[in-house]
C-alpha cells in the first residue's frame, strides 16, 4: 500500500486533481470581480463620482449604469456559484469514487490474509476500519489539491483587492495571521494525537462488543453479563475522557480564531475611517474592503479547518496501513492464477521434512516426511497435540510449512494458485462456517469460483464503467457463476437432481423436509400449489381415523380454534405487514372496532389479570431464564412496567381511552391460545362475540369477491394461503398442543401421502430455501456440520480433507456420515484426519503422529495387531 495518502491519491486521482485545479484558477478572475463591481456600484454608479456616458456605443444616464452594475453583479453571483456547484460535486464525485476503491482494495487484502492473522486480530477491530473508519478519507480525498488552492487563491484574491485599495488595510488585514500560523498548528498536533487515541480506543472497544457477541452462550451460562458491562463501561469511560481533552482544544482553537477574526474589524474601522474622513480614501472603497474582508474570513477557516482535516486523514490512513500492509499476505497472484493442468490420477502430496511453527514459535510439526496418495483413502490420526490438525492445514493451503516442502501432484504448495486448490481439494473442519443465506445459497457457494456472464451484459454498461473507474470489480453477483459443464450437468435440473443426491449422502433429507414443511411460500409454483390443495381433502379424510383422532384443529368459519391465538381467531386470515399484534394495538381504528363490537373492555380486562398472572409468577424468575420464552406473555425487562401498570389501574375502572393502557393490555390479550396457555381466560360466550367480530371485520374489509383492501389473504378451504407454513396449508388447520407423539404421528401421515402423489422431492426443493441465519445459527451443530459436508462434495472435488469435522457428531451419525462419504468418494482421494483412530478403519492406509512426528503407518489391520501406541489410542 502507498505509505502516504497523498501518494494514493495522487496514483488514482491525479487527471482529476489537474482538472479541478483547472477549475479553481478560473473562477479567480470572476471572484475578483464580484468584489471590484459593487465598489463601482457604491463610488460610479450611487455616488455619480465618474459614470461613463456609453456602454458598447449606447447612450447610459447614471440610473441605466446602476441597472446595469447590478445585473452584472448579479451574473458573476450565479456564474460563481455555478463553478462552486461543479466543483464541490466533482470533487465528492472523485472522493466517493477513491473511497469506493480503497474499501475494495483492503476487503482485497483482507482475502489475502493468513488463517493465523485472525488469531491476534478480531473482526471487530478490522470491518470498522473498511467501514467506518474510511469514512472520512472519502470526503477528502477530494479536497486534498482543490481545497487549498481554491481557498488559499480566494485569500490571496481578497488580500490583493484590500491591499489594492490601501496597503496600510491591507496589512491590518494580515497582522494577526503570523501568530495563528504559530500557535494554531501546535495545539493542532496535539488534537491529532488525541484523536489517534481514540481511533485505537474504539478499535479496542468493537474488538470487545464483538468477541462478547460470538461468546454469547458463555456470558448466559456464567452469569457475567455485570462483569461484561462493567467492562465495556470501562472503555466507553476512556474513550469519553479522550474526547472531553479533544473537546477543551478543538474548541480553543474555534474560540482564538473566532476572537481575531473580530479584533481584525476594529483595525478596519479605526484606520479606514480615519482615511474616509481625511479624503484619502472614498468610503466605497472602505465599504468593499469590509465586504472583502468579511468573506476573508470563510476562506481562511477553511484552510484551517483543511489542515485539521488533512492531519486526521493522514493518521487514520497509517493506521490502515498499519492494519492492512502486512509482510505475509497471501500473493494477489496466487488468488488470479489459472488452473493449473496437474497429474491427479498419479499424484500424491509430498512432505519432505516438513516443519510448521505456530505462534510464539510453538513447532507443531518437526521434520515430517511422508507421501499420500491422491487417489486412495487415507487416515492421519494422533492425539490433539499430535499436530494432526495443523498437518491437515497444510494440506489444504490454509497454513504454510515453516521450513520443508510440501508438493501436490508435483507442484510446491507455497506457489499452487488458489484455483487449484479449489478445483481439486475439497476441505471440511469441526470449525464450520455458514453464510448468511438459504441452505441452497451454501451449497452452491463453492460453485461461485469464476463469473461467466449475464444473459444480457448492455443492461450493465453504466454499473462496469463505475466500477472500472473505482477499480472494482466489474462482475455481477446475481449473474452466472456456476460452470455446470465442469460437474458434468447439463441444465438447472441436473444441477438440483445433483444437490439433493449430495443432501441425501450426508443425511439431511429429513432435516430438508421438515425445513421445507415449515416455511411460508409467498409465490408457490403451479405444481406446489395443485400438489398441496390436491392432498389437503385426502388429509381431512385421514384425519377421521382412530389414530390421528384429535390432532388437528381445521380451519372453521363458524368455530373459535383453541389452537390459535386471540389475534389470529380475530383476523382468521395470513397477515399483511400493517396488521400485526403491535399494529392492532396502536392503530385507533382497530381500537375503534374492539369499541364498536364491545370487546374492548373485555379483552382489557383479560389483558390486566395475564398481567397479573405474569407478575406473579416470574417476579423471581432470573431474566435470563429460558422460562420467559416459553411461558411468558412479558419480556423480562417489561416487566416492572406492568407491575406499575397494575398499581395504578383498577379493574372496575379501566381507562379505554388510555392509548399506552391499550397497548399494553391488548398485547397481552391478543397473545392468548386457550389451548396452549389452559387459563380459562375466554369462555364460551366470548367465543361467540370473538366470532360474530370475525366476520363483521371480513365483511368490511372485502372477504367477499377477492376484495382485499387490507391485503389479507382469509382462510379458505378450497385456496391455497401463502401466509401459512406448507403443513398448515396441507392441514388447513393447527396441531393441537400437549398431544403426545401428536407431532411425530402427523409427520408420518404427511410422509405418507406426500410420497403417494410424488411430492416429497418438491417440499424438500423448498426446504433448500430455509434461511440459516447468521452462521447458521437457526440450524443445529450437527445440521451444520453435515452440511458443511454437502457443500464439499457439491464440486465434485478430487480428494477431500476431513479435518476432524466429525467430531460435533453422535457416534451413529458419525460412522454413517463417514461411511457415505467413503462411498461417494469411491473414485476420489480421501484424507480423513482424527483423533478417534476408530473412524481409520474406512480407509486403505493410516499414518499415526504423535508430538509433530510421523510414528507408524500401515493399515488400519497392521496397526492395530502391530502398534502398542495405536491400541493405546483405540482403547483411550
Amino acid at each position: 500500500m502507498d505509505s502516504s495518502i497523498f501518494r494514493f491519491i495522487l496514483r488514482y486521482t491525479l487527471k482529476d486533481q489537474v482538472l479541478i485545479l483547472l477549475l479553481t484558477l478560473i473562477s479567480f478572475p470572476f471572484v475578483y470581480a464580484t468584489l471590484e463591481v459593487p465598489k463601482r456600484i457604491v463610488n460610479d454608479a450611487i455616488g455619480g463620482a465618474n459614470p461613463p456616458r456609453e456602454v458598447f456605443g449606447y447612450q447610459i444616464d447614471q440610473l441605466d449604469y446602476l441597472v446595469l452594475l447590478c445585473f452584472i453583479f448579479l451574473g458573476l453571483v450565479l456564474l460563481n456559484g455555478a463553478l462552486k456547484y461543479v466543483l464541490n460535486v466533482y470533487r465528492g464525485v472523485v472522493g466517493e469514487r477513491t473511497l469506493r476503491r480503497l474499501r475494495y482494495h483492503l476487503f482485497e487484502r483482507l482475502l489475502r490474509f493468513r488463517s493465523k492473522r485472525f488469531e491476534s486480530v478480531s473482526q471487530g477491530e478490522l470491518i470498522p476500519i473498511i467501514i467506518a473508519e474510511t469514512e472520512p478519507l472519502g470526503g477528502f480525498v477530494g479536497e486534498a489539491y482543490a481545497l487549498p488552492a481554491f481557498q488559499g487563491g480566494l485569500l490571496v484574491t481578497y488580500l490583493f483587492f484590500i491591499f489594492n485599495q490601501d496597503p496600510l488595510l491591507g496589512a491590518a488585514a494580515v497582522a494577526l495571521y503570523p501568530f495563528q500560523l504559530y500557535l494554531i498548528p501546535k495545539l493542532q498536533r496535539r488534537v491529532n494525537q488525541l484523536g489517534k487515541q481514540r481511533v485505537l480506543a474504539a478499535r479496542k472497544l468493537g474488538e470487545r462488543i464483538g468477541d462478547t457477541i460470538s461468546g454469547i452462550n458463555e456470558v448466559h451460562v456464567n452469569d457475567t453479563s455485570h462483569y461484561e458491562k462493567a467492562e465495556i463501561s470501562s472503555r466507553l469511560g476512556v474513550i469519553f475522557e479522550i474526547r472531553l481533552q479533544i473537546y477543551k482544544k478543538k474548541f480553543f482553537i474555534k474560540f482564538l480564531n473566532n476572537f481575531i477574526a473580530q479584533v481584525t474589524p476594529f483595525f478596519f474601522y479605526l484606520i479606514g475611517g480615519y482615511f474616509v474622513l481625511k479624503g484619502n480614501l472614498s468610503l466605497g472603497a472602505l465599504v468593499a474592503v469590509l465586504a472583502a474582508y468579511k468573506d476573508l474570513d470563510a476562506p481562511w477557516k477553511e484552510l484551517l479547518r483543511y489542515y485539521q482535516t488533512k492531519e486526521d486523514a493522514r493518521i487514520k490512513y497509517e493506521q490502515i496501513v498499519e492494519q492492512f500492509d502486512l509482510p505475509d499476505m497471501i500473493d494477489p497472484e496466487l488468488q488470479q492464477g489459472p488452473v493449473l493442468a496437474l497429474d491427479l490420477e498419479h499424484g500424491s502430496w509430498e512432505a519432505r521434512r516438513l516443519s510448521y511453527d505456530a505462534s510464539l514459535g510453538q513447532r507443531k510439526l518437526d521434520h515430517l516426511s511422508f507421501t499420500i496418495p491422491l487417489n486412495e483413502h487415507t487416515a492421519i490420526v494422533g492425539r490433539g497435540s499430535s499436530g494432526i490438525h495443523e498437518t491437515g492445514q497444510l494440506l489444504a493451503r490454509l497454513e504454510l510449512p515453516t521450513a520443508g516442502n510440501l508438493l501436490f501432484a508435483g507442484a510446491d504448495m507455497r506457489t499452487l494458485p488458489e484455483s487449484a486448490i479449489g478445483e481439486h481439494i475439497g476441505y471440511v473442519s469441526q470449525d464450520v462456517h455458514l453464510f448468511a443465506g438459504s441452505i441452497r445459497d451454501n451449497l452452491i457457494y463453492p460453485l461461485r469460483r469464476r463469473y461467466l456472464g449475464m444473459d444480457d451484459e448492455s443492461q450493465r454498461e453504466r454499473y462496469i464503467r463505475m466500477a472500472r473507474e473505482a477499480g472494482n470489480s466489474c462482475d455481477d453477483p446475481s449473474g452466472h457463476w456456476i460452470d455446470l459443464g465442469r460437474l458434468g450437468l447439463r441444465d438447472e435440473d441436473e444441477l438440483a437432481d445433483h444437490l439433493h443426491h449430495v443432501i441425501e449422502q450426508m443425511d439431511l433429507l429429513e432435516e430438508l423436509f421438515q425445513f421445507g414443511l415449515n416455511m411460508t411460500v409467498r409465490a408457490p409454483s403451479s405444481a406446489l400449489k395443485e400438489g398441496v390443495l390436491a392432498i389437503r381433502k385426502t388429509i381431512h379424510m385421514r384425519l377421521e381415523e382412530e389414530l390421528y383422532s384429535g390432532l388437528v384443529e381445521p380451519f372453521d368459519w363458524d368455530r373459535y380454534n383453541d389452537n390459535l391465538t386471540v389475534h389470529e381467531n380475530m383476523l382468521f386470515g395470513s397477515r399483511s405487514p400493517g396488521l400485526s399484534i403491535d399494529d392492532a394495538t396502536t392503530n385507533p381504528v382497530a381500537i375503534a372496532f374492539l369499541r364498536e363490537q364491545g370487546l374492548l373492555h373485555d379483552f382489557l380486562l383479560i389483558g390486566r389479570r395475564l398481567a397479573e398472572i405474569m407478575v406473579e409468577l416470574f417476579s423471581d424468575v432470573d431474566e435470563k431464564s429460558d422460562l420467559f420464552e416459553r411461558f411468558s406473555f412479558i419480556h423480562p425487562e417489561d416487566l416492572p412496567d406492568y407491575r406499575t401498570l397494575l398499581k395504578e389501574t383498577n379493574p372496575d375502572e379501566l381507562d379505554s381511552e388510555n392509548p399506552e393502557i391499550c397497548r399494553r393490555l391488548l398485547s397481552l390479550t391478543y397473545q392468548l391460545c386457550p389451548a396452549r396457555h389452559r387459563l380459562g381466560l375466554i369462555d364460551a360466550g366470548l367465543k361467540q362475540r370473538i366470532l360474530r367480530a370475525r366476520k363483521a371485520f371480513a365483511d368490511r374489509y372485502g372477504m367477499e369477491d377477492g376484495k382485499r383492501p387490507l391485503d389479507i389473504e382469509y382462510f379458505n378451504k378450497e385456496e391455497f394461503n401463502s401466509g401459512l407454513t406448507l403443513l398448515e396449508n396441507m392441514l388447513f388447520g393447527r396441531m393441537v398442543y400437549g398431544v403426545i407423539r401428536g407431532h411425530e404421528k402427523i409427520s408420518g401421515l404427511i410422509h405418507e401421502e406426500l410420497g403417494r402423489v410424488g411430492l416429497e422431492r418438491l417440499i424438500r426443493e423448498t426446504g433448500l430455501d430455509y434461511n440459516v441465519g447468521t452462521g447458521g445459527r437457526r440450524l443445529s451443530i450437527a445440521q451444520r456440520q453435515k452440511l458443511a459436508f454437502a457443500r464439499a462434495l457439491v464440486r465434485k472435488p478430487d480428494v477431500v480433507i476431513v479435518n476432524d469435522a466429525t467430531s460435533n457428531l453422535d457416534s451413529a451419525t458419525e460412522f454413517r456420515v463417514i461411511s457415505n462419504l467413503k462411498q461417494s468418494l469411491s473414485g476420489s482421494g480421501l484424507v480423513l484426519i482424527s483423533s478417534k483412530p476408530k473412524l481409520a478403519q474406512y480407509c486403505d492406509r493410516v499414518l499415526l503422529l504423535e508430538h509433530g512426528q510421523l510414528v507408524e503407518q500401515g493399515s488400519f489391520t497392521e496397526l492395530e495387531s502391530g502398534s502398542e501406541l495405536f491400541k493405546q489410542l483405540l482403547n483411550d
